[in-house]
């Protein structure tokens, strides 16, 4: 079908028709669905024609980058870039850009909901007295400590780790933060205190929130020597991205040990969830892991206002480097 469009946009996988977001931010292009280019000759003529891709899921691997004849940016929807070959894209002078910003009310607002069920033991609670045979409110679970006595450890004080840091000052929480790529003075300006390193920081957090991105720096950061070097009875918040976990062997040992009191998990190291002890006993409530578990979809990051900003302002970083010249979070 003939068009007057002047750009082709190439949308890889999982979003469906229409893209009526993404042309609102981009109105001189056509926007494609493109389907898996190894599957048929016309599949891989529209992948070689599009002039930018909008990524999902996709693994924009070497083979895929050699067959973009007319690509000119490559935007990740989302935060995260790690199942883009980076180096590929450089290779050929192909920016690669995200959206860092459009979910981080959202992943922040959850972190700290997920901060404070642990904190006042809400979902432990809830699995509690649903066994209780005797009183009702007697029935306390110890140690149970005031917010304004624990200390808080983020690691990652990026846009979203910030966030948590504000919403949670607010609550009385001593705050640390570890992120070497933070300025001196970062600290001042969000009010939190720096720690001086990683193991300064586990060593001294009550919760420790995870708020870094998947690099070669933090793949499987979270490891049985990790765990270790916090706390006794401290507890873990990820809803960062579950590559970060080495596996969940070491969250169950730590667990099971109570190195670790509670994690709450928005992100795994595989998604859906393998067969796996820990799975098992978080899906039946098994008693010396209820209420200690806590486990969302990856939908930290979602809202539809949010949905909304994530798909108009990928399409809208395209058409400014197409139309303009300008490149906005590029990452490679």
């Amino acid at each position: 079908m003939a068009t007057n469009k002047q750009w082709l946009i190439g949308i890889t996988d999982y979003l469906v028709a229409p893209a009526h977001i993404e042309q609102q931010a981009f109105p001189e292009a056509e926007f494609v669905f493109l389907g898996a280019w190894r599957a048929s000759e016309q599949n891989r003529q529209q992948w070689q024609r599009a002039d930018a891709l909008l990524v999902w899921h996709w693994r924009v691997d070497q083979p895929t980058v050699d067959i973009l004849d007319q690509c000119k940016i490559v935007v990740r929807y989302g935060v995260g870039y790690d199942l883009v070959d980076g180096a590929a894209l450089a290779q050929r002078d192909l920016p690669l850009c995200n959206t860092p910003d459009y979910g981080t009310e959202e992943v922040a607002d959850t972190a700290c909901a997920m901060i404070l069920m642990l904190q006042r033991k809400i979902r432990e609670y809830d699995q509690m007295c649903r066994h209780v045979q005797a009183g009702w409110q007697e029935n306390l679970l110890k140690p149970h400590q005031r917010t304004s006595s624990q200390t808080l450890g983020i690691i990652g004080v990026g846009r979203i780790g910030t966030a948590v840091a504000l919403r949670m000052k607010a609550f009385g929480y001593r705050i640390m933060g570890y992120d070497p790529y933070q300025p001196s003075g970062h600290e001042k300006a969000v009010g939190y205190q720096r720690a001086a390193s990683l193991q300064e920081l586990l060593q001294e957090a009550d919760i420790v929130s995870i708020h870094c991105p998947l690099t070669h720096e933090t793949r499987a950061m979270v490891n049985a020597e990790f765990l270790q070097c916090m706390k006794q009875g401290a507890c873990l918040v990820n809803t960062a991205r579950g590559g970060i976990v080495a596996d969940l062997d070491c969250i169950e040992q730590a667990l099971r040990t109570h190195q670790l009191h509670a994690v709450a998990m928005d992100v795994l190291p595989d998604e859906p969830p393998q067969a796996h002890a820990l799975i098992t006993a978080w899906r039946n409530q098994a008693p010396d892991v209820a209420g200690r578990v806590i486990i969302n979809p990856h939908t930290a990051y979602y809202s539809e206002q949010g949905w909304v900003e994530m798909r108009y302002k990928a399409a809208e970083t395209a058409r400014m480097y197409l139309l303009d010249g300008k490149l906005r979070n590029r990452v490679n």
